[in-house]
């Protein structure tokens, strides 16, 4: 039996994998703001843990990860899926708003994982994953903030990933796409109120409309997601990128097609900045 410690359970991907988890048989330490949220989702069963957990608490993120421990003895598998999104323009973001997204969105996960790490090392074995977005890889218009602190969590994976290697635990970032979870809702996204005018009807203006046209009608299903992540901690290998979405898949492939396209433009002027090669030549 697996122990799976998941923050953000009480909803969206958390508590629908904290579900996959336990119909496989496996146990779940769910972690929210208030566990009677997810009492109430998943009642009273054997291998669930509920546990108060403010991720941007690291006193009580240490004692949840020793709870976890006294119950079930291990934590096989991390899931740091607490987060939340900020919509508008760079310029229009606050410090206050941006200051509260980084400390759940980086913060957050690092104080989680710094908790439940000594406890995988110990057992020279786990499985960190970090959920991460599209936007971790691809930034937009309006959304600039938000990817900011994915594409955060994606240079934290990939350090991770080679520090951890040798001791036996893995590391995954997933990047979802648009799913049909309640991400665009208020309940996981703040709009910044502070709108400025020039920005109205340029890329950055245009996502605040497209974002509320579109929540409950994106193209992925969480519940497939769901599913499709027991299947990434059953594989002995997993990767250390997990698109999920074919939104995702074609931005990916989009990128990466730009930036070699881009490198082989200016691949003279990037590679004369060297010092020159030492011919050996002498007098």
């Amino acid at each position: 039996m697996r122990v799976w410690f998941i923050t953000g359970a009480s909803r969206g991907f958390g508590a629908l994998i904290a579900q996959e988890a336990l119909d496989a048989g496996d146990a779940v330490v769910a972690t929210a703001r208030n566990p009677k949220t997810v009492s109430d989702k998943f009642g009273n069963h054997p291998n669930l843990l509920a546990i108060a957990l403010d991720v941007t608490d690291e006193a009580q993120a240490n004692a949840a990860a020793e709870q976890a421990i006294k119950r079930f003895g291990k934590i096989d598998i991390l899931l740091n899926n607490a987060g939340f999104g900020l919509l508008g323009a760079v310029e229009e973001a606050t410090a206050a708003e941006i200051e509260k997204l980084y400390a759940t969105n980086v913060f957050g996960l690092l104080k989680v994982t710094r908790a439940v790490l000594p406890h995988m090392r110990r057992e020279r074995s786990g499985h960190v994953i970090n959920i991460s977005s599209i936007g971790g890889y691809v930034s937009y218009p309006g959304w600039g903030v938000y990817c900011s602190t994915k594409f955060a969590v994606e240079a934290l994976s990939e350090a991770l990933s080679t520090e951890l290697q040798p001791l036996g635990v893995k590391v995954t970032v997933v990047e979802p796409g648009f799913f049909r979870t309640d991400f665009l809702d208020e309940s996981s996204l703040s709009i910044s109120p502070s709108a400025i005018a020039d920005y109205k009807d340029t890329p950055a203006g245009i996502m605040r409309a497209f974002a509320a046209d579109h929540n409950h009608a994106q193209p992925g299903d969480p519940a497939r997601l769901a599913k499709a992540m027991i299947t990434l901690v059953n594989d002995p290998n997993p990767p250390l990128r997990m698109p999920f979405g074919s939104d995702t898949v074609a931005a990916i492939e989009t990128k990466n097609a730009n930036v070699a396209k881009e490198v082989v433009a200016w691949r003279d002027l990037a590679i004369s900045t060297d010092f020159p090669a030492d011919t050996g030549a002498t007098g």
